[in-house]
């Protein structure tokens, strides 16, 4: 039986999978990142629609807004050429269309043995967004913080290697 969950997860993973393929053969690294916030937002997408609005939206400010920005930043400020460039690609790709396909029939089968027979919880088992809040960023703050000062670290190591002199 096919209800509007199930379809709505058909298709937002049919984009993250178009996504992730586009981000892996696009030439142009700006492009590839930009597929890979299509891929991102995705996966927030899928967070919505399992109810987990606080991952949902960490989701997006994290990897979307924060780290696709300093990629993006990182790419920007290199010396190298953004657009098509020949001599990058490896002459080793056919070797990993076999190597991905069994990684993703060992994934898969490792998650089919570890949760083929669980269920979801009941409502009452779901908690609330402050409860999740509260268990990352109470114990967890101070890593959060020293890991916001090495991103600024890189990003000023970045600007500095990257200005003319």
């Amino acid at each position: 039986m096919l209800i509007a969950q199930n379809i709505s997860f058909a298709i937002i993973a049919a984009v993250m999978i178009v996504g992730a393929i586009r981000v892996v053969t696009t030439s142009n690294v700006v492009h590839g990142a930009l597929w890979l916030v299509v891929v991102l937002a995705g996966a927030a997408a899928q967070y919505v629609l399992l109810a987990a609005e606080f991952v949902a939206v960490t989701q997006v400010l994290v990897y979307i807004g924060a780290v696709m920005v300093l990629f993006l930043f990182g790419t920007m400020l290199t010396r190298s050429r953004i657009g098509r460039d020949s001599g990058l690609n490896n002459t080793y790709w056919k070797l990993g269309i076999p190597v991905a396909l069994a990684l993703f029939a060992a994934m898969a089968i490792a998650l089919v043995d570890s949760f083929g027979s669980e269920k979801m919880p009941a409502d009452g088992a779901i908690v609330n967004t402050q409860q999740i809040s509260d268990q990352i960023f109470g114990p967890y703050l101070l890593p959060f913080w020293a890991l916001s000062f090495v991103l600024l670290a890189a990003v000023i190591g970045a600007i500095v290697l990257a200005r003319k002199d």
